[in-house]
């Protein structure tokens, strides 16, 4: 960037100017302040990257540079550039406020929630929307508008979307055209540079044919970008692809672990491991050599003589909503990983996606299965370390709760190469919780004997609590199906690539599933996972996908709508001020009245709505309100057990609080677009 560009750019979030840092999926340049708030969100809300201190590609970073010049910012911002919104008190956070809350929210409800954002009515759960929005993008890459599609993209445009009169996908089309920064764009957004067309061309195949070798030559190296990451992270080398070299496998200098059992045992687990659950540990591992090197150079770019406390480093990945429990405990358990047991997980995983991309056969995962339930019970039974921190979600396959995360200021600010557990641990942990997700029929037996067992739990403890608030009677509250969903057979799945960077969430014990559609291109539409098994099995409350039960078109009045919304608004208000000023004790009796409202809410519609909009809307609401109570009562020890640890706790509620609040929303617009037709 030019030094006159420098002096004129400001903070996007605060205003405070020569901002140091960039959000390259959002196209805007951020403080350290404001980039410390970034990061606690996770990659999938923004990717940070420093605008000096990191390496980029050059077509990256003026892709993010254009988009910064041409007013990116105003996408995020634009309800408050209305006037009407300085009339009802909104504003964006200035250089003088503080950092918490008043930045911190800010930021949050302006990335994470999409306040400000131009809203299309329902537009996150109309199918026909998304569909239409994804075909404008697939028109406008070929030209050199960047805010527009970072705009349609903001809106629910899908970056992989197969357009079925075209044959191809938008990134086909910006190949085709040259246009490099398009192509930047939606490869940020999770565009397969290997995807193929209709006529089994790549986007790679029509850069070359069209004669933009640097753009097919970049797609490529999108292409590798993950194994790249994790290679260069280990040896500051990346693979030559120009002259057909595609990986690099380093080894480790000391490589006595190698010949070890437990080495080679872990090493069989991973190559065990179905395609599918391979990618989703290879990206989790690349999220986590992101936050580590993103530690190191917060840490070597910080004035730590005024370094306000608040701004520190990330201690572990923050929780993604879209993935189950036991994929966030596990990503989150990566950071006890001392740097010598990191690189030699780093290691496995580039010499295992190597076998795998040249083809080299796969043992099925079926067949270590009962082996990896064993091991994880004897290794479970004669364990023994001091069980110190509960999993933040009780999770029936995860049986490995060893030591507590590093939390404390300390940790927070050790250097990269040190070990930020407090005692050892093993890859081979780490891959017995992997090994439990594999979508098997002993698993599925093992994961619905456990969800019988929480339902027998969860019905004990509704008897124990005295409360009405506890208790669903057989109102109209909308309950779900029954019966465990999981991920398409591996058989029928189509091999995805490996430097994909969105996946379709894996279904969980607690019966979530992804309520998206598959598109054309087999790739699954980004969903919240919702919980459907809370109810019970002696639940009397009519199942919405009951076949006998006919659809009902009525729907409530705008007013009443309106009426219970603001009524769970203002307990969400509480329970966030609770939340802010550390009032733990205040969470379990603002969860009850939350629940009261969300079932008074519910109770409004009809049993069966015959809009799918108004029962996922309503399945986001119920089961959001369900998921706050539990985590609500983690705050509240119990007596002789070790104290919770409050940060992922108070996170987790938040975040519930947050779905509740825009399933809310959305009721609310549905209604009021209905009840005026």
């Amino acid at each position: 960037m030019s030094k006159r560009l420098r002096n004129t750019e400001l903070c996007a979030d605060c205003s405070v100017p020569e901002p140091r840092w960039a959000s390259v999926n959002r196209g805007v340049l951020i403080c350290d302040e404001c980039c410390s708030v970034h990061r606690s969100l996770g990659r999938h809300s923004s990717q940070v990257r420093h605008l000096t201190h990191t390496p980029w590609p050059p077509t990256q970073l003026q892709m993010v540079q254009t988009l910064y010049s041409n007013g990116a910012n105003s996408i995020w911002e634009h309800s408050l550039l209305d006037p009407a919104s300085v009339m009802s008190g909104k504003r964006k956070a200035n250089p003088q406020d503080k950092l918490h809350p008043n930045k911190s929210e800010f930021i949050k409800a302006k990335y994470q929630m999409l306040a400000f954002v131009h809203r299309m009515p329902c537009r996150e759960d109309d199918s026909s929307t998304a569909k239409d929005l994804s075909k404008q993008l697939h028109s406008s890459v070929r030209t050199g508008n960047l805010e527009t599609c970072l705009r349609l993209l903001s809106l629910g445009a899908q970056a992989n979307f197969f357009h079925p009169e075209k044959g191809n996908t938008p990134l086909h089309v910006a190949a085709k055209a040259g246009q490099v920064s398009q192509a930047e764009l939606l490869t940020v957004y999770g565009a397969d540079p290997g995807a193929p067309d209709s006529n089994g061309k790549t986007p790679i195949d029509y850069a070359r044919e069209a004669g933009h070798h640097e753009l097919a030559d970049r797609l490529v190296e999108v292409q590798y970008e993950l194994t790249d990451r994790l290679a260069f992270y280990l040896c500051g080398r990346k693979p030559d692809h120009k002259n057909g070299q595609h990986f690099i496998v380093p080894q480790m200098a000391d490589s006595s672990l190698d010949l070890s059992e437990l080495a080679k045992a872990a090493k069989k687990k991973l190559q065990s491991l179905s395609n599918h659950l391979f990618e989703e540990l290879a990206m989790d591992v690349y999220d986590e050599v992101d936050r580590r090197e993103t530690d190191a150079v917060w840490l070597a770019t910080q004035n730590h003589s005024t370094l306000v406390t608040e701004t520190t480093v990330v201690p572990f990945l923050p929780v993604n909503p879209e993935y189950s429990s036991t994929r966030n405990q596990g990503r989150q358990k990566l950071a006890r990983f001392n740097a010598h047991e990191f690189a030699t997980l780093v290691i496995d995983i580039l010499s295992d996606a190597k076998r795998r991309q040249q083809g080299n056969s796969i043992a099925s995962p079926k067949d270590n299965v009962e082996f990896i339930l064993k091991s994880v019970a004897v290794r479970h039974c004669s364990d023994s370390q001091d069980n110190d921190q509960p999993d933040y979600d009780s999770v029936a396959s995860d049986e490995d709760t060893d030591q507590e995360l590093p939390s404390s200021k300390g940790d927070r600010t050790k250097s990269l190469d040190s070990d930020l557990s407090d005692g050892p641990i093993t890859m081979q942990e780490y891959m017995e919780v992997k090994n439990a997700l594999s979508a098997s029929e002993a698993k599925i037996q093992h994961l619905m004997k456990a969800n019988n067992n929480l339902s027998d739990e969860l019905r004990l403890m509704q008897k124990k609590t005295e409360r009405g608030a506890f208790v669903t009677t057989s109102s109209s509250l909308p309950s779900f199906p029954s019966t465990l969903s999981w991920s398409k057979d591996e058989s029928a799945q189509k091999a995805s690539k490996l430097e994909k960077q969105s996946s379709m969430p894996e279904s969980d014990y607690d019966n979530t599933f992804n309520d998206s559609e598959m598109d054309d291109s087999g790739l699954s539409r980004r969903g919240r996972l919702r919980s459907s098994g809370w109810l019970g099995e002696g639940s009397s409350i009519p199942e919405l996908d009951d076949l006998e039960m006919e659809s009902d078109p009525t729907l409530p009045s705008t007013e009443d709508v309106i009426r219970k919304t603001e009524q769970i608004t203002k307990n969400i208000q509480e329970l966030l001020r609770a939340a802010q000023e550390n009032k733990h004790d205040s969470f379990i009796p603002c969860s009850e009245r939350i629940h009261v409202a969300v079932t008074e809410m519910a109770a409004l519609f009809p049993k069966k709505p015959r809009s799918e909009t108004v029962r996922g809307s309503l399945r986001l609401l119920t089961s959001s309100a369900f998921r706050l109570q539990s985590e609500c009562r983690k705050a509240m020890p119990s007596e002789g057990c070790p104290g919770p640890d409050m940060q992922l706790v108070t996170q987790q509620v938040i975040q519930c609080a947050y779905d509740i609040a825009k399933a809310a929303k959305q009721l609310v617009t549905i209604t009021t677009k209905e009840n005026t037709n």
